[in-house]
């Protein structure tokens, strides 16, 4: 279990990285993988930095603006929150990055990388059958317009379940946690909403029609 928890925790951050074609897929070693989940971190942080460095520049002007009109210092107070927020967002983002070779450490790496492969191969081969359940389990959303670390959650829950033999509910709590760690503050209640209506389209037989068209 713990092997398996790793390996989809991999393979949800280097999903956007891996490259599609099944041969050289396939010939991507643990390390390959590892270093583009942390390139994803890395890069996740500097844009969400980026952000806030916005934000604290914004909140400044406002500040010094107040100093000499009338206007609310509010405003500022309220964006100087919003890059705090950022900010420890990013830090957290670089934590993740420290925990892998902890979390590695502490499995049987051949398996981790079998079954983030695994996850990431059958994504490239039905990457149409599963974007199809999602966009058929999403309200008033666009799979394409979700942030992109929730719409690869989304489709390496479908992959388990639809494909890998996973059962619903632990892909499902799996995507949850792994929500809480990666997603916004209340993802983990979207990412779960979603997966149960995609569970419900694919006991409906949204697999086999899908696959049919």
């Amino acid at each position: 279990m713990q092997a398996r928890r790793i390996a989809r925790e991999l393979a949800l951050l280097s999903l956007s990285q891996m490259p599609s074609k099944p041969e050289r897929l396939n010939a991507q070693s643990l390390q390959d993988i590892v270093v583009a989940a942390v390139r994803t971190l890395a890069s996740e942080a500097r844009d969400t930095l980026e952000t806030a460095s916005a934000e604290l520049q914004r909140s400044n002007s406002q500040l010094l603006d107040s100093e000499t009109r009338a206007s609310s210092p509010e405003a500022a107070k309220e964006m100087l929150k919003e890059s705090i927020r950022l900010t420890q967002e990013a830090i957290n983002r670089l934590g993740h990055t420290l925990e892998i070779p902890e979390f590695l450490q502490l499995s049987n790496q051949k398996d981790v990388r079998n079954y983030a492969l695994e996850i990431l191969g059958r994504f490239q081969t039905d990457r149409a059958t599963v974007d199809a359940v999602l966009n058929q389990s999403l309200v008033d959303w666009q799979l394409n317009r979700l942030a992109g670390i929730d719409r690869d959650l989304l489709r390496i829950a479908v992959v388990e379940m639809m494909f890998l033999g996973t059962a619903p509910e632990v892909a499902i709590n799996e995507a949850v946690e792994l929500a809480k760690r990666y997603s916004e503050e209340d993802g983990h209640r979207f990412i779960n909403g979603v997966l149960r209506r995609a569970y419900e389209q694919i006991k409906g037989g949204v697999q086999a029609s899908a696959s049919q068209s």
